[in-house]
């Protein structure tokens, strides 16, 4: 194997993370296309900061799995 793939196996694996002391991960839905977007609302500001389109169940899957995320995730819209 590789280096190189073996560096990149490496942090592939590793988390993202966030402070979930002020940020609460969502998932953003527009009323009119249904368009998901997976990001975190700030607690404080109430402002939303865009991580990831939703197109499929494997999408929302990836994103929990990079920050960690278990449980449902609250919708808004």
């Amino acid at each position: 194997m590789k280096l190189v793939e073996k560096i990149s196996r490496k942090f592939s694996k590793h988390e993202k993370q966030y402070d979930s002391s002020y940020e609460e991960p969502v998932i953003r839905c527009s009323i009119c296309t249904g368009e998901q977007v997976a990001g975190f609302l700030n607690l404080d500001t109430g402002k939303f900061e865009e991580v990831m389109l939703i197109r499929t169940s494997q999408d929302l899957e990836n994103f929990q799995n990079e920050y960690g995320i278990t449980g449902t995730i609250k919708k808004i819209y």
